[in-house]
């Protein structure tokens, strides 16, 4: 009986390997399977570049085998064959472990030089050479049985899929096939004269392709419509989100002549911006509509976000609603907090009594600000995830903000917004996202931009330290920051670990296997130099610094601890503040004028920006110093190069993409299909995205059901997760 996408996994392949496949790639049924396409194919005559491996990665090559010897093991009982494989350039040795010579005797026998193979474990170095230790492999057939199929072996190329410890690229390979062959009709998401029109492969067809080609030619148009696929699919479910929102009925929320907004623009001691204005505009509008906005605002660091979101909050308070900001830190809340409060002074403060919920605060702080959120007295309650708890209440939950929405899910935003009866939403982010991301992984979003800075800040400057070249910046690096303490002014230090001795230790602590091969399988330290703990106690020993006041800031500290750290910071109590990333969104100290990032190529290009924007808000000008220890002309550097080239953070979002690749920029916490791309690659299939958003708009407007597109529905069902789905159901 044929099997379809929807079968178990487990009821088709067997209850042992399904479950292995659920433990390493998470597969529950066949679609999740045949899914897992090929990360690369090989080809019985060609050889993988060995110097192109990487330490510490899994990896699977196809090689010849050029040597292998047994020897009795010095320091335990036992033996152990080494085996030499090689490419014609470069060669690396396997290692098996044995209880006796006669245990190993018959790989030797199997491994005999001039034997080809597919071999896949984990690549580690000892001694200077390439190793893996008892991997996974399998041998081409000998010369008698290869000259039969010679030519059919040589043009059938070898698929090679993403694979773990525990199951090899060519088991999968076996275990696809087998399900392929059982494999009965597989509905089409491509309306079929769209299918004719663009040349795409069925369904079917195109799975076979991918995973079983005759020839390389077969490769290209199974991943071109399989890309396809992944698009329109992404495409009309978010449609179809943004859709069922606009269905909604929401409560117009306008703002009154006279009321809380007009008094707070009346007070500012600004002028908006021009861009905060046209944003503010879209939002007051959005929020007199017939169904709740759903937009996301993204902006420079310190381009005002907050306060365009102040203004929305005052608007929906105006008729009594509650405005919740969820930021993803209790750090950046208790930031929030004080700087809304601020904004709105003395006497709007008292009106609407802004809030902090969050979970570290005691038993009874926290009874207080719910009770004071659930009755309505709070109109502005600023939280982190304690919102979405279950006790947590609005007595009218009119506005949804979510601050850094890259920190959180999807499902997270939707339920705080089932806290209410179909809220406004605003979501917003100061990481730029060049369109194609915005458009598959918030195009249920409707997006506006601030890109204009307030007038009257001093501006940033960059500047690296690369140590690999220059040791002796070091000094001048911490030189620098006893200038700015010296002239009044603050400084950050950021790093990228806590505490890096604890890391070496546990990294050490881990069995070795044999004592024979042990010892030199990693060169220098695996993670970062500096961390916190470590740095603090170099700068209380500096004979300028270490008389100044220093203190620490990292995610192990109590909320309260890190509060207090971050308040005597604002107060000009702290001169340096040796910290991790806690600090790396949302922190306003108008007097810091310097940012020290310690290790900086362990940070990613937008993460580093953002560290970057928490100086030079004020009119101090900003001093931003990034110590490297990577070498010129390595990815690493190109990074830490790449933000001192340019401020403009959009820039910076494009070179995060080509150097790191959408994979990590999209992120694992856009929940269900945003993160489930296998094939759709957002910057180089622009053109891809865009055309599949005109087909799903296309389809959607004469078939919003999808009754007349069963197989574009069924994808859906099958692609987007329980998470999005239950999403949609709140609504």
């Amino acid at each position: 009986m044929p099997i379809g996408l929807d079968d178990n996994l487990a009821a088709v392949i067997g209850v042992k390997p399904a479950q292995t496949l659920e433990r390493a790639f998470g597969m529950h049924d066949v679609g999740d399977l045949l899914a897992h396409y090929p990360r690369r194919y090989a080809s019985r005559g060609e050889l993988t570049p060995i110097f192109d491996l990487p330490v510490g990665e899994q990896a699977t090559i196809v090689a010849e085998v050029v040597s292998a010897s047994i020897r009795e093991m010095r320091q335990r009982r036992g033996a152990m064959l080494e085996v030499t494989i090689g490419d014609g350039r470069g060669r690396m040795n396997l290692t098996f472990f044995g209880k006796s010579r006669y245990a190993l005797e018959w790989r030797v026998n199997e491994l005999r030089p001039g034997r080809r193979g597919v071999f896949s474990g984990k690549v580690g170095k000892y001694r200077d050479s390439l190793q893996f230790a008892h991997p996974q492999y399998e041998l081409f057939d000998d010369e008698e049985s290869a000259r039969t199929h010679a030519d059919e072996a040589v043009i059938t190329p070898i698929p090679l899929y993403p694979a773990t410890s525990t199951i090899a690229s060519w088991q999968l390979q076996k275990i696809i096939g087998d399900v392929l062959d059982r494999l009965g009709d597989v509905p089409d998401p491509l309306p079929p004269d769209i299918r004719r029109e663009h040349r795409m492969l069925q369904a079917r067809a195109a799975l076979e392709a991918i995973h079983r080609p005759r020839t390389r030619d077969d490769i290209s148009p199974a991943i071109r419509t399989l890309r396809m696929h992944e698009a329109l699919v992404l495409q009309t479910a978010l449609l179809q989100q943004r859709a069922d929102v606009q269905a909604l009925a929401a409560r117009a929320r306008p703002a009154a002549s006279g009321g809380l907004l007009e008094q707070f623009d009346h007070a500012l001691a600004f002028t908006l911006t021009p861009d905060q204005q046209q944003v503010g505009a879209t939002i007051a509008a959005d929020l007199v509509g017939d169904s709740p906005m759903n937009r996301l605002v993204q902006g420079e660091v310190g381009s005002g976000k907050t306060l365009v979101a102040v203004r929305a909050m005052l608007q929906v308070a105006e008729s009594g609603g509650q405005a919740a900001l969820i930021a993803p830190t209790e750090v950046l809340a208790a930031q929030h907090l004080r700087s809304i409060t601020r904004m709105l002074g003395p006497n709007l403060s008292a009106e609407l009594m802004p809030t902090l919920l969050t979970g570290q605060l005691s038993a009874a702080d926290r009874r207080r600000a719910a009770l004071r959120v659930a009755a309505g007295q709070s109109r502005i309650v600023i939280g982190t995830h304690a919102l979405l708890g279950e006790r947590t209440t609005f007595a009218d939950l009119a506005l949804v903000v979510v601050d850094e929405q890259h920190r959180f899910g999807v499902e997270q935003r939707e339920a705080l917004r089932a806290k209410g009866k179909n809220p406004h939403v605003l979501v917003l982010t100061a990481t730029p996202i060049p369109r194609t991301v915005a458009m598959t992984v918030f195009g249920d979003l409707d997006t506006s931009v601030i890109r204009t800075l307030p007038a009257g800040r001093a501006g940033i400057q960059t500047f690296v330290a690369p140590l690999a070249e220059h040791p002796a910046w070091f000094v001048r690096v911490w030189e620098r920051a006893a200038e700015e303490i010296a002239q009044g002014r603050q400084v950050f230090a950021v790093c990228a670990a806590i505490d890096t001795d604890k890391n070496l230790r546990e990294e050490n602590s881990d069995p070795v296997v044999d004592s024979d091969a042990a010892g030199e399988e990693t060169e220098g330290r695996k993670g970062p130099r500096w961390g916190v703990v470590q740095l603090l106690e170099l700068l209380s020993t500096h004979p300028v610094l270490g008389k100044h006041r220093l203190a620490a800031l990292h995610g192990s500290m109590t909320s309260d601890e890190k509060d207090a750290v971050m308040q005597s910071f604002a107060r000009g109590e702290i001169d340096l503040v040796v910290a991790t990333t806690v600090i790396e969104v949302g922190v306003d100290v108008p007097n810091a004028s310097t940012m020290i990032v310690m290790d900086a190529d362990r940070f990613g290009v937008s993460q580093l920006h953002q560290l970057r924007g928490r100086v030079g808000r004020g009119s101090v000008p900003g001093l931003c110093l990034l110590v490297t220890e990577a070498e010129t002309g390595s990815p690493a550097r190109e990074r830490v190069d790449a933000v001192a080239g340019t401020t403009d953070g959009f820039a910076l979002a494009e070179v995060d993409l080509e150097l790191r690749g959408e994979g990590d920029v999209l992120g694992a916490a856009q929940a269900g299909a945003r993160s489930s791309l296998k094939l759709l690659r957002v910057v180089k299939d622009a053109d891809v995205i865009e055309q599949a958003r005109t087909l799903a708009e296309h389809i959607l407007t004469g078939d919003p059901e999808l009754r007349e597109h069963t197989g574009l529905a069924l994808a859906i069902a099958r692609r987007v997760s329980e998470a999005d789905r239950a999403a949609l159901a709140k609504n």
